[in-house]
């Protein structure tokens, strides 16, 4: 593909738009995030966020031009998160990509936002090359995958119940912090002992992952404390914290281990944690870490991994529709 790619990205709560160029540069990217709305629920509301999507949509997109210096007529490809995600979000954005290049005749990518995560260390002056092995840990993800050309992905392990991010989330709100839970535990455990309590790494197998057990021994360890819990919220924070880095630098290893595969990048939410960020400079092998502007979730990333994909012409994708699971 060439040219200049329009990417948009609604799969749950930030509404983004971008402009990334055939050789990987981002031109500009726009993120709207509805994060301290959904707060007050402790989570994502999907009519809410879809709602959002509806009002931002036009605003984001136009904004991501003008900071990139460029008008839709200078676009050659318009790039668009199909799913996995809330339907109604994705449905938001799959429209008005369709709207956008249908008006002008141009091509259109349909992205799978997790393919979006695994190539985001691809963008920028420094790119990825293949083969490298890829772990992705989000909200509602997590997986280790080798890319070994970065059209396709291959998961060699994924999370068997809750997602990393999903974890985070739930044990900041058991420890009373706010929406997203990721950055307020990783705040917090700054200033605890991260060996503190012994909480477990569960093995589910190989290469999977499992955090379940890890929140239900959270919640246990905070019931024990009773009332004394909140003054050891730190201590808590930082050994949960790490037991979730834990799980996920050891099932990466192994992976470099077996597969030989010695470049990695990480990607999604939990990319953007300090402690996984430090902790991947020790795996022995050369990391390419995305700006965390390109952990969670955004458009260039989808502009990006478009690049690399087959667009469809028009009109062939008129009928094309959103998917919460792909």
């Amino acid at each position: 593909m060439s040219g200049l790619v329009l990417g948009i990205e609604t799969s749950c709560d930030e509404t983004a738009a971008a402009l990334v160029d055939e050789e990987g540069h981002v031109r500009s990217s726009v993120v709207a995030s509805q994060a301290d709305l959904h707060a007050r629920y402790g989570g994502v509301v999907p009519e809410i966020a879809s709602r959002h999507h509806l009002e931002l949509i036009d605003a984001v997109t136009a904004d991501a031009l003008e900071r990139a210096g460029v008008r839709l007529d200078d676009i050659d490809t318009v790039a668009v998160t199909r799913g996995p995600g809330l339907i109604g979000a994705l449905l938001v954005g799959v429209s008005s990509a369709k709207a956008i290049a249908a008006t002008r005749g141009l091509p259109l990518v349909p992205v799978d936002h997790l393919h979006g995560h695994v190539v985001a260390s691809t963008l920028g002056e420094n790119p990825v090359e293949p083969p490298f092995l890829c772990l992705v840990a989000s909200g509602g993800h997590t997986f280790v995958a080798r890319v070994e050309e970065p059209a396709v992905y291959e998961v060699l392990g994924q999370t068997l119940d809750d997602a990393a991010g999903e974890a985070f989330d739930k044990g900041a709100r058991l420890l009373g912090l706010g929406y997203p839970g990721g950055p307020a535990v990783d705040r917090l455990a700054r200033e605890g002992d991260p060996g503190a309590f012994d909480l477990p790494r569960s093995a589910p197998g190989e290469l999977d992952f499992s955090f379940s057990g890890l929140k239900t021994a959270l919640l246990y360890a905070i019931r024990d404390l009773g009332d004394s819990a909140q003054s050891r919220a730190a201590d808590l924070a930082a050994s949960y914290q790490r037991a979730i880095v834990d799980a996920l630098v050891s099932r990466t290893r192994t992976a470099l281990e077996l597969t030989g595969i010695e470049r990695l990048a990480i990607g999604g939410g939990v990319a953007a944690n300090s402690e996984l960020r430090q902790a991947v400079t020790g795996l022995g092998v050369p990391v390419w870490v995305p700006p965390v502007e390109l952990c969670t979730d955004n458009a260039a990333m989808i502009a990006g991994a478009a690049r690399f994909l087959e667009p469809v012409e028009y009109p062939g994708y008129l009928s094309l529709d959103a998917a919460a699971r792909l």
